[in-house]
């Protein structure tokens, strides 16, 4: 066997880990932490089933949409919006189990002009309610692909612009994707967690206390105990195990928090 290169170990620990999150807690998505333990006892596997009645190893939107998103990335990497638009409407013709509220509604009123859409919809279909977590859970690859931070940033808050009309969404994901390039680059996670909470309104995860939330949809709570499961764990299994049997919206926050740890345990 030749050598692994370090770079190409971590962008697949990061894919891999956000789908291992995913199918994971699909299991026990909106069960709360109570009915998951009288039903399950403790998810550790990946068995399929759930609301969705996933196969063994299926995965939900977490997975699709990011895969979207790498793939618009490829296909036209200095303006990638429109192509990752196509990706995402592509997907969306198939029908899948699982689209969230905001992107559905978003998908099923495209104008032509995304961030138009976006804002047409936040305003007058989700009554002003927009900062999901969907634009979050699949960022990652803007922050694996792009070599330059400040671009990062850039089509970080664009893909999330795209369907997440309110700015906490944006502000979670460039966060994440700042963690995310400087792990990339060799920064340590919890490192690079520190610094880049420092300072905002996520700095308390510093603490390691759980969260005063739940772990639902909504971008900021989701943000917390994505940040909570990885400052807290010591390894890959313990970040998605964890988030898997909280309760609530599982598999996205297993898989936001498993591509971070993926990311930083590598392939």
């Amino acid at each position: 066997m030749g050598e692994v290169n370090p770079v190409l170990n971590k962008v697949k620990g990061a894919l891999f880990g956000l789908a291992i999150g995913d199918a994971l807690g699909g299991t026990t998505e909106f069960l709360t932490k109570g009915e998951i333990a009288r039903k399950y006892g403790i998810v550790q596997d990946i068995i399929g089933g759930g609301c969705w009645h996933l196969e063994k190893g299926e995965t939900t939107d977490d997975t699709a949409m990011t895969l979207a998103v790498a793939k618009g990335i490829l296909a036209n990497p200095d303006h990638p919006v429109d192509s990752i638009g196509n990706e995402f409407l592509k997907w969306y013709a198939t029908k899948p189990k699982d689209v969230g509220i905001i992107i559905s509604t978003v998908l099923s009123t495209f104008n032509g002009n995304w961030f138009d859409s976006a804002k047409n919809a936040h305003y007058h279909m989700l009554h002003e309610r927009s900062a999901g977590n969907g634009s979050l859970m699949r960022c990652l690859p803007v922050a694996l692909y792009y070599q330059d931070v400040k671009k990062v940033e850039a089509v970080t808050r664009d893909q999330s612009n795209m369907t997440h009309f309110d700015r906490l969404a944006a502000e979670a994901c460039i966060i994440y994707n700042r963690i995310a390039f400087h792990v990339l680059h060799g920064k340590p996670l919890k490192n690079a967690i520190h610094d880049e909470i420092k300072g905002t309104m996520y700095e308390s995860s510093i603490t390691g206390e759980k969260p005063d939330c739940p772990p639902d949809g909504f971008v900021v709570n989701t943000m917390k105990w994505v940040l909570y499961w990885l400052f807290t764990s010591d390894s890959f299994s313990q970040v998605v195990i964890g988030a898997a049997n909280e309760g609530f919206d599982t598999d996205t926050v297993a898989a936001i928090a498993g591509g971070l740890a993926g990311l930083s345990c590598g392939y």
